[in-house]
This record gives C-alpha cells, sequence and structure tokens, in this order.
C-alpha cells in the first residue's frame, strides 16, 4: 500500500533568551526568499522532486492546496510562527488579498533534480473561492488579537 503525502501544518517551538525569541530552524538543501506581491492569486504549480517547507516572516496569505478534488485554503502569518511543509506532487497556489506584499521563507528539500515541468502553471480544475480565503486570514486574524 502507497504511503499517501499530505500538507503538514507544524507549529514551531522557541527559546527565549531575554527579551529575543529563537526559533527551531528548518534543514534544507536550499533557502529561497519568496514574495507574494499585494493582491495576488496565483495559478496552481507543483513540484517533482522537492518539499517544500514554508514560513512567513512579514505580513499574511492564504496558502491553497489540492488534494483529494478539494481546495485547502491555509491562512498563515508573521504573527503566527509555523512551517507548512508541501510534499513532491500535491498542487498549490498563493492568495495574497492584503494591500501589502508578504514575504516568506522557503526552507526547500530536494528529492531529485528539478523537473522542467516544475512552476509551470497548471489548469485550475474549479475556480477559487476567494471568500473562503478571505474568511479564512480574517479567522486567522481574529485567534492572533486574542
Amino acid at each position: 500500500m502507497a504511503l499517501l503525502r499530505q500538507v503538514e501544518i507544524v507549529p514551531l517551538s522557541s527559546i527565549k533568551g531575554g527579551m529575543t525569541e529563537f526559533y527551531t530552524p528548518q534543514s534544507s538543501h536550499e533557502t529561497v526568499l519568496v514574495q507574494v506581491p499585494a493582491g495576488a492569486v496565483d495559478e496552481l504549480f507543483v513540484h517533482h522532486f522537492q518539499t517544500d517547507q514554508l514560513l512567513v516572516v512579514r505580513g499574511s496569505f492564504v496558502l491553497v492546496v489540492l488534494q483529494n478534488r478539494r481546495y485547502q485554503y491555509i491562512p498563515l502569518s508573521e504573527h503566527k510562527p509555523q512551517v507548512v511543509r508541501i510534499p513532491p506532487g500535491i498542487p498549490h497556489s498563493a492568495i495574497n488579498l492584503n494591500q501589502q506584499h508578504c514575504v516568506l521563507v522557503n526552507a526547500v528539500l530536494r528529492h531529485g533534480p528539478p523537473h522542467e515541468r516544475d512552476y509551470r502553471p497548471l489548469r485550475r480544475p474549479f475556480p477559487y473561492d476567494v471568500a473562503i480565503a478571505e474568511a479564512a486570514l480574517q479567522t486567522l486574524a481574529l485567534t492572533e488579537s486574542t
């Protein structure tokens, strides 16, 4: 039986040293700084031989993941330090409904050489539900303020 690969959301542990807080680094083969522009509603894409490990360091956005013929809307913010791991073969995208750019770090794990079809836009099987993405961000903002 094949192992089912799914997106993982991992809260980061930290230790405090005075006023400074140190978060667990992510092991990677390559670290990439990514900017999701304000107002972006990106197309789906997939990686064939890499795992993305995303951590927002400025702003917020909604990660859209296509699994089991459904979109999952995952709100991510600088105020809630967590890493989202996206294994190979999972179509994903970004929606940034904010007026500010979002900056994130991608600690990439390589499982082979890049594939020629990596980062090529995929046809969406059905439209995104932007209202759900917006509600997910609002829910995240509410939990951050409490």
